[in-house]
Formats: C-alpha cells, sequence, structure tokens
C-alpha cells in the first residue's frame, strides 16, 4: 500500500472513530433525554390526575372523565390507577389491581417512584388528601420518542456513511498534496548517475521531514561526488605527472644499452634515471598527500620554500628536457619571498600552468612575473595564447574539465582542478586574468612568510 493510501486510511479511521463516539453520544444523551422528559409527562399526568379526582369533589365522576379526556392528551397504552388505604383502586372507575401491593407500598414508603418495566415507563406518586391516603400510579409506552430515536438513528447512520466518504476523499487528496515533495524527489533522485555526480535535489526552505531528507541526501552525495572525483583525480594525476619521468627513464635507458659505453656514460645514465626515480617518488608522495587533503581535509607537511629558486629550478628542467623557454621577471629585488607550503605539490602547480601555457601556444615562451603587495606573494603566469573566455574562467577549475580534445590537444583536465586545490591548502588563491591582447595570465597569490 502506498504511503498517501496509508496516510488517507489512517486519518480516515481516526476521524470515523472520533464521529462515530460523538453521534453515540449524541443518539444516547438524546435517548436518555426524551425518557427522562416522558417520566415528567408521566408525573404531570399523575399530578393532574390526583387534583381532578381527589380535590374536585364537588364535581361528579362522569365530569372528571370527560374532562381528563377533553384536555389532557391520551399517551400510548396509558393506564392510570389510584389506590386508597387498602391498596384498592378507586375513583376512575376501573377496578382492576393492575400493580401488585408490593409495587403500591413502595410508592408509599418512598413517596415517589420511577421506573422502566419493558416498554414501558412507570411513574408513581403518593399523594395525601383529606379523604385519605392514596398512591396514584401511570405507565404508558413512549411510542412518539421511539420513532424519533429510529428517525435520527437513520439521519445519523446517512450522515455518518457520507462525512465517511468526504473524509476518506479529502484525506487522499491532503496526503497527495504534502508528498507532493517526496515525489518530486524521488523524481529527481532517478536523474543521479555516473553521468551528472554533480546534479542536487531541490531543497526548500521548509523545515519539515522532505527538506531535511533533501539536505542530508545532497550531503550525502557530496561526499559521494568527492570520493568519485577522488578516484578519478588520483588515476589521472599519476597519469599526468608520472609520465614524463618514466618516459624520461625509458630514454635514458634505451641510450644507455643501445651501445658499448665506458663506465662513465654508464654512471650518468643511471645517476639520470636515479634523479627521475627520486623525482617520481616525491610526486607519488604528493600525489598521496593531495589524496589525503581530499579525503580527510588537513594539511599535508608545509615547509618555508623560496618560490624564486623553485621557479628558476623549473625553468632549467623545462629548458633541458623539452627545450622550452621560460622568461622570469623578478620584481621582488633583493628580497627573498619565501612561503609556507609543500614543495612537491608547489612544483607541481607551477608545471601544471606551464605546461598549459606552452600546449595552448604552441611551445611559445611563458613568462613568469614575481611580485609583492602589503603580505602576500603574487606569481602571474601569462603565455603567448588566445586567451580564456569570462565564461570558461569559471568551468577551467572544475574536475575533467579540459579544451585540449577540440584543439587537437592530448589533456585529462585535472592540471588546474589540482593546481587550485594546492592553492587553497596554502590558504592562497588563484586567479585568471586576459589582457586586451587575448595573452592567458595566471595569477597566484600566497600569504608571505
Amino acid at each position: 500500500m502506498k504511503i498517501k493510501d496509508r496516510i488517507a486510511l489512517y486519518f480516515t479511521l481516526i476521524s470515523t472513530s472520533l464521529l462515530f463516539a460523538v453521534l453515540c453520544v449524541v443518539y444516547f444523551t438524546f435517548m436518555k433525554f426524551l425518557q427522562a422528559d416522558f417520566f415528567e409527562r408521566l408525573t404531570d399526568r399523575t399530578m393532574v390526575t390526583a387534583k381532578l379526582y381527589l380535590e374536585a369533589d364537588e364535581i361528579s365522576r362522569d365530569a372528571l372523565n370527560e374532562v381528563r379526556h377533553k384536555y389532557l392528551q391520551k399517551l400510548n397504552g396509558e393506564v392510570t390507577r389510584i389506590y386508597d388505604y387498602k391498596n384498592r383502586a378507586t375513583f376512575i372507575g376501573d377496578s382492576a389491581q393492575y400493580w401488585t401491593k408490593a409495587t403500591i407500598e413502595k410508592v408509599r414508603k418512598n413517596k415517589r417512584l420511577k421506573y422502566t418495566d419493558g416498554e414501558r415507563q412507570v411513574v408513581g406518586i403518593y399523594y395525601k388528601d383529606n379523604q385519605g391516603d392514596f398512591v396514584i400510579l401511570a405507565s404508558a409506552t413512549d411510542q412518539g420518542s421511539h420513532d424519533r430515536l429510529v428517525k435520527l438513528l437513520k439521519i445519523m447512520f446517512f450522515v455518518f456513511v457520507m462525512i465517511s466518504i468526504i473524509v476518506l476523499l479529502l484525506s487522499r487528496w491532503i496526503a497527495e498534496k504534502m508528498l507532493q515533495p517526496l515525489k518530486k524527489f524521488m523524481t529527481e533522485v532517478k536523474q543521479i548517475g555516473l553521468k551528472n555526480m554533480e546534479f542536487r535535489v531541490e531543497e526548500r526552505n521548509t523545515e519539515d521531514e522532505i527538506s531535511l531528507i533533501a539536505k542530508n541526501f545532497n550531503q550525502l552525495m557530496n561526499e559521494l561526488e568527492q570520493a568519485f572525483i577522488l578516484q578519478k583525480t588520483f588515476v589521472a594525476n599519476a597519469s599526468h605527472e608520472l609520465r614524463t619521468p618514466v618516459t624520461r627513464m625509458m630514454m635514458a635507458a634505451e641510450l644507455a644499452l643501445s651501445k658499448e659505453r665506458d663506465s662513465d656514460s654508464y654512471q650518468k645514465a643511471i645517476q639520470s634515471m636515479l634523479y627521475d626515480a627520486e623525482k617520481m617518488d616525491h610526486i607519488i608522495t604528493g600525489l598521496l598527500a593531495l589524496a589525503k587533503m581530499d579525503v580527510e581535509l588537513i594539511q599535508s607537511q608545509l615547509s618555508l620554500v623560496r618560490v624564486d629558486e623553485l621557479l628558476i629550478k623549473i625553468q632549467q628542467e623545462w629548458q633541458q628536457q623539452k627545450n622550452l623557454e621560460i622568461e622570469i621577471i623578478n620584481n621582488l629585488a633583493s628580497k627573498k619571498p619565501q612561503v609556507l607550503a609543500n614543495i612537491v605539490l608547489l612544483q607541481m602547480v607551477f608545471d601544471n600552468i606551464i605546461s598549459n601555457g606552452f600546449k595552448f601556444s604552441d611551445n611559445k615562451k611563458v613568462t613568469c612575473i614575481l611580485e609583492r603587495n602589503a603580505k602576500n606573494l603574487v606569481v602571474e603566469i601569462s603565455d603567448q595564447g588566445k586567451g580564456i573566455s569570462a565564461l570558461e574562467q569559471e568551468e577551467v577549475f572544475k574536475p575533467f574539465y579540459t579544451r585540449s580534445k577540440e584543439l587537437g590537444k592530448t589533456g585529462e583536465g585535472m592540471g588546474l582542478y589540482m593546481a587550485q586545490k594546492i592553492i587553497h591548502l596554502f590558504k592562497g588563491k588563484i586567479e585568471i586574468s586576459s589582457s586586451s591582447t587575448q595573452k592567458s595570465a595566471f595569477i597566484i597569490i600566497l600569504p608571505l612568510f
């Protein structure tokens, strides 16, 4: 059974149960009221009978009977008796005993008596007169009240059925309205897959349970997306960063084995491979630190880094390995620019941005400018490419976003994403600026130490 049907059923059962209880209370209250009213009528009948027969001494019995039948409405199955001190029926012309002596004595003792005998209601009073002590008993069937109760019961049954149907329909409508956000939530959840892990369900401003479910679900999706990105990031980062040293090691080994060489040449080849192996070890350490940063959101081990010296080292490596030109413009004079960072991760940032500069400018010169403001070191890395449009500037730092395939280049779309993550780890920020000449410039701002 669906939730809306269950809610409608429970609400209908509760409402109809309360309605049934109210109708029962009304019915039995009305029944008791009619019963009490009929007892009062019977009591009045006994009092009128006493006045007519016992007080009106000058009027003949026939005249009294005529007045009684003319002005007192005959009750259904009415029986009235007046008993003298010997418990004998008298005055009204019907000498049938009808009630037992025990009942008459009980009235005489209690002065008044009311009770129900099957469908009949009985009232008795003790009346003391100058002619003696008398007991008057009257009995009748309240057929009018019975008919009213039957009609009331039919009306109540009809009302109960109609209200139950209306409540059921209204409760289904209300339940459907209440669960509409949940239905929408389920529809949105079905849209989530591996290809759109960034999709999030709509969060309402209300503080109801469905809103809390949506918020908790989105939080769970954020964690799942981070875990999914971490998996792909680590693979892409490893492929992106380890490709170059592995290639150099293979080339050095093939070159050393291509022909017989002296021991010095072999030592140089081994030293070159050892250098690349050490660099791979540092890269792997940096990747693991980056992965740890993504998962546990803690800082990796930091140390003081001279940015100018690091850029000179990177300049020499690009010149020696790929014969590409990096121009460094140091506007810091004699000051030594030190920042608190992890040197391996920081080099990965510069290498990734410089690599993109060469890739999208067809290996033209890349320029690095070092400046500082009051508290920060500013490194501007610009290339000779076509620049990045304002719309793309918000996209380039997203994981797996790349224009490489459009331009016939290779790339995983992880370099700038990783660079931004690392710079944020070092409490800095990275910005993009496109000049009027359409050259791209990445501005890295790091706090000076």
